[in-house]
């Protein structure tokens, strides 16, 4: 059984026009909704061995502040290029090349965006999420020992959470 917890990025700043898509920084209420999250992680008590973000700056600020809450080290952070508006497909094939050896990586954690990862999240746990909140987490359980099993409706949903819930 492997533990998989898919977060949307905080809400992320349209102030300065001229930046790149990729580079756009959490706003104010993102830096307040990512550190928030962590603790609600922290208090259901999940303790990632894997965190892995898109490169995007909104999602990595949104990874970065979770880790510090989780005490989980920013270097040990994996930044997955393929992870930045991925379809489901992308985000599928992500997972399964996950390393399965370390004991430690049966938790990871995994940050991007809509509207590929709501749908990911539906086909992999066979649910109907209309829409993950920016800054939302969906906790899942996959019923599976190697992450390269990992197929459409191999996990069950334990909990969607999100700041404005």
């Amino acid at each position: 059984m492997k533990k998989l917890y898919l977060i949307r990025h905080a809400k992320s700043s349209w102030d300065n026009p001229e930046l790149r898509d990729v580079d756009r920084p959490l706003n104010k209420r993102g830096l307040k909704d990512a550190p928030r999250m962590g603790e609600r992680l922290k208090a259901r008590k999940v303790h990632p061995g894997m965190m892995i973000s898109s490169p995007a700056a909104r999602a990595r600020m949104t990874c970065q502040e979770i880790a510090k809450v989780l005490a989980f080290a920013a270097d040990k952070i994996h930044i997955e290029k393929r992870l930045y508006h991925a379809n489901e497909d992308q985000w599928l094939t992500v997972l399964r090349e996950l390393e399965d050896l370390p004991s430690q990586k049966e938790i990871t954690m995994m940050f991007g965006h809509n509207p590929g990862l709501t749908e990911f999240a539906n086909r992999l746990l066979g649910e109907t999420i209309d829409n993950i909140p920016t800054c939302g987490v969906v906790g899942a359980e996959l019923n599976i020992k190697l992450w390269k099993e990992a197929a459409w409706g191999c996990g069950e949903m334990k909990f969607l959470d999100f700041p404005k819930k």
